[in-house]
């Protein structure tokens, strides 16, 4: 058991009550009063056309796959340093992944590459904005309309972040959103489809109907609902929604505390890192970060797995983050092999995250600080 994990989910609100008025109401299924407030507050607050929570972001990436009407053999380009949600929606609808190498700096798709990548078979971008960092998406969204492309944002790390005054999540034609218990904003396992273009709207809400047409059945529109498409059950429990609102009510108070807790680290450590030729995460003057993680860039390998070992002698949990797909077992039968992807092969390597949560201590930030600055090795 570690004195600081990593991680650890809280209370800000009124999860409890809401939670409580949820089972009090008789409505605990999908689709009640606390998941049109989170569909309410997301279209209002973030601009966006139509909002829908899920079980999962995986789902919500899901739900996108079979919007875009993904078919074998067409390609989708995604970033080679993600998570393998990113990819396996994609794969499941028979797409073949391309993976595209990261940026050094933000560790976001490298826009630069991407049109080299770009065949007839192309169907989607699918960009992660890494670290609530926005990805360069005036450029990415300008090639992909130039080749008739879909860009689909997997914005699990970045409610809320902005990308040159705009929110992230609202810059493709869809985006997916996270509601892990290592998030932001959580209810334990949840997340949202949010989309921008409404052409996609009403089939959306069928697809994640089950198929049918229940939604415009609740409204009035048909007098009965019946299997109309592909589709699975991709509603949350409203008593996730519940606690989910209740989070997202507390939005400002939550993003304050993660602000500090990553300018904390930012301050207190750069001197450190400077002297180590440690890299810090950088955020682009033109990007809003929603403060989602803070991160170290080790020079080797050798040196991330000490300070990792270092760490966990002394009761804190630092844990290192994505695995190269390309290099993974699933990416070699897609193709994938060594030296594809250089920066995330190196990345991957050295990338330490140090632990991140809304009511982390200062008296906790100064020990794992302190204790990152007695490593000799």
């Amino acid at each position: 058991m570690y004195k600081i994990p990593f991680n650890r989910p809280a209370l800000v609100g009124k999860e409890l009550e809401y939670m409580t008025q949820a089972i009090e109401r008789g409505h605990i299924s999908g689709d009640g009063p606390f998941t049109r407030q989170c569909h309410t507050l997301f279209e209002e607050t973030l601009g966006v056309a139509r909002a829908l929570l899920t079980t999962s972001c995986t789902h919500a990436l899901d739900m996108s796959a079979i919007l875009l009407n993904i078919q074998p053999g067409d390609e989708v380009i995604v970033p080679a340093f993600t998570f393998v949600s990113t990819v396996n929606a994609f794969v499941m609808r028979g797409a073949h992944p391309v993976f595209v190498d990261i940026r050094p700096d933000t560790l976001n798709l490298d826009e630069r590459q991407i049109e080299t990548y770009i065949t007839p078979r192309t169907k989607a971008v699918v960009v992660v904005h890494y670290a609530g960092v926005g990805c360069e998406m005036d450029v990415i969204t300008q090639i992909a309309d130039r080749h008739g492309v879909a860009v689909v944002e997997d914005n699990a790390h970045g409610l809320f972040g902005k990308y040159k005054g705009r929110f992230l999540g609202t810059l493709g034609c869809m985006a997916t959103q996270s509601f892990h218990e290592t998030k932001n904003f959580t209810c334990g396992e949840g997340g949202a489809l949010l989309i921008n273009d409404p052409q996609y709207i009403e089939r959306a809400e069928i697809v994640r109907e089950k198929g049918t047409d229940r939604s415009r059945f609740f409204r009035g529109q048909v007098d009965k609902y019946t299997w109309t498409d592909v589709g699975s059950s991709y509603l949350p429990s409203e008593i996730l929604a519940a606690f989910l609102y209740a989070q997202l009510e507390r939005r400002e108070a939550i993003q304050d505390a993660r602000r500090r807790i990553w300018e904390y680290y930012y301050e207190h450590l750069a001197d450190w890192a400077s002297e180590r030729d440690v890299c810090l995460p950088l955020v682009p003057a033109y990007c809003e970060q929603p403060y989602h993680m803070f991160y170290l860039l080790l020079p080797s390998l050798k040196q991330r797995q000490s300070l990792i070992k270092h760490l966990g002698e002394r009761g804190i949990l630092g844990v290192f983050h994505y695995l190269p797909l390309h290099l993974s077992n699933m990416g070699r039968r897609f193709g994938g092999k060594a030296g594809d992807c250089p920066v995330t092969e190196d990345v991957s390597d050295r990338l330490l995250r140090l632990p991140f949560y809304s009511h982390l201590t200062v008296d906790n930030q100064t020990l794992i600080v302190d204790v990152i600055k007695k490593l000799t090795e």
